[in-house]
């Protein structure tokens, strides 16, 4: 991937709308999706993955991982799409303020490289993960099995973006993730240590 940078505040993938978006701008009565109607569970939504991409992780990935997360009753308030997004060579996953989490698609291929400052603040989540990782001149090469990769977008991305919305609806508005991301990264690191047992028990690692 081309960059890492998570997007906290995405209305649009490359310039394009999502379909949402276009529904509603195209139309004098807004069709309702969870983009602008409360939800009362989150739906799991898909959308093709895009040229170069693939999705690793399916809709019932994401259901059986939320059984595993505390306190889910109480974190999903607010919280109306969990979209398998298609790839973004910009990012692995995104949170829309409007209570959308994004999972990008994956990288054809197993392996990815990373800027080598990614690395550094990531290297604790790779090494548990198992994923071997090899530096090249500012980069880092990354070799993930296809069960490391979909760890790694559960344990890491998907819990990073949820930690924006707990960010979020913690606050007195309600409107702003105002702790940014040290507040998503911490609150990553401690649900995946809570759940990590229960992960292995649950999903293939190698």
């Amino acid at each position: 991937m081309a960059s890492f940078k998570r997007r906290t505040t995405t209305a649009s993938h490359g310039g394009r709308a999502h379909r949402g978006h276009l529904k509603a701008k195209n139309r004098h009565a807004i069709t309702p999706t969870y983009w602008n109607t409360v939800q009362p569970v989150p739906l799991v939504d898909k959308e093709r993955p895009g040229a170069g991409y693939r999705h690793l992780l399916r809709r019932e990935d994401i259901w059986a991982f939320i059984e595993m997360i505390p306190n889910w009753d109480e974190l999903s308030k607010g919280l109306d799409g969990i979209l398998l997004a298609a790839g973004d060579p910009g990012c692995f996953g995104w949170y829309d303020q409007r209570g959308i989490v994004g999972l990008c698609a994956w990288e054809r291929g197993t392996w990815i490289q990373v800027p080598a400052d990614y690395y550094d603040r990531e290297w604790e989540v790779f090494a548990r993960l198992g994923v071997h990782c090899e530096r090249r001149r500012g980069w880092v090469v990354c070799r993930f099995t296809d069960t490391q990769a979909r760890a790694y977008q559960l344990l890491n991305i998907f819990l990073h973006e949820l930690g924006h919305h707990h960010d979020r609806m913690t606050t007195k508005s309600k409107l702003d993730c105002a702790r940014g991301e040290p507040y998503a990264d911490a609150y990553a690191l401690r649900y995946e240590k809570q759940i990590w047992d229960q992960y292995l028990r649950r999903f293939a690692l190698m």
